[in-house]
């Protein structure tokens, strides 16, 4: 059963050698590149021998859904830039995807932050599928896919380095808070009052630091807990933005 491993990539030349040595067990690595990417990502992807697909791609959706065309394998391993596929995983997949009954499978993400810094709740993601019963991704900023069948769950780790350091952090936080804001704006969200500014900040830190366990990563638990809340403050502001300039 041949595997493709697909990464969504722009500008991730700092990143992206070591995600694709993760997935040296895979028959084929693909990078679908944003035409707009000006560093030396493609450079190193091809070095490395993998295949790019380059283009003006879209929303994380519309991008996802061009690797799933693109690639030849018929099993389609989806890995962002700033993840790495463990040893345990690897082996797991290919053992699995050889007699499976599953059209899909959802991976173990354990993420870090701030460097070596483990977060204590995993996450559950669907991201290996059967490309015969892939059927497509959808929504523009938290994509989800549609398939056929039935989904199975693996038990090796996904690493996840994100939130890597606070200067890039405020720079995608300012970026994507803007189309997360025009999101809840084109769906006519309720008028924001003073009130629902503190009520979003508490519900998302509430969330991180003690429904996700945040408090037990020390400082950097704390520092990411009240960053979410100021990440949800961002896009809700911007909302209030959007709300009042329409009434001009």
């Amino acid at each position: 059963m041949k595997l493709s491993g697909v990464i969504i990539a722009k500008n991730e030349e700092k990143m992206i050698e070591d995600c694709i040595r993760s997935l040296k067990f895979c028959d084929e690595v693909l990078i679908v590149l944003d035409r707009d990417s000006t560093d030396r990502t493609k450079e190193i992807a091809l070095k490395l021998g993998a295949r790019v697909a380059e283009g003006e791609l879209g929303d994380f959706a519309r991008r996802r859904n061009i690797g799933m065309q693109k690639a030849e394998g018929e099993w389609v391993l989806y890995v962002d830039a700033d993840e790495r596929v463990s040893e345990d995983l690897a082996f797991e997949i290919k053992e699995r995807i050889r007699e499976s009954t599953f059209s899909a499978y959802k991976i173990l993400r354990k993420n870090y932050y701030f460097g070596d810094h483990p977060w204590p709740y995993i996450e559950k993601l669907e991201r290996l599928f059967l490309k015969e019963k892939f059927i497509k991704w959808r929504g523009e900023l938290h994509e989800s896919p549609e398939f056929e069948g039935e989904v199975g769950i693996l038990k090796g780790y996904l690493y996840h380095y994100t939130h890597r350091d606070l200067s890039s952090m405020v720079e995608k936080t300012n970026k994507w808070s803007e189309t997360e804001a025009l999101l809840r704006f084109n769906t006519e969200h309720p008028k924001m009052s003073w009130w629902r500014f503190p009520r979003v900040m508490l519900t998302e830190f509430f969330r991180s630091y003690v429904k996700q366990s945040g408090w037990k990563a020390g400082t950097a638990g704390l520092i990411e807990s009240i960053y979410q809340a100021f990440s949800i403050f961002i896009t809700y502001a911007k909302l209030w933005e959007l709300q009042n300039l329409r009434k001009k």
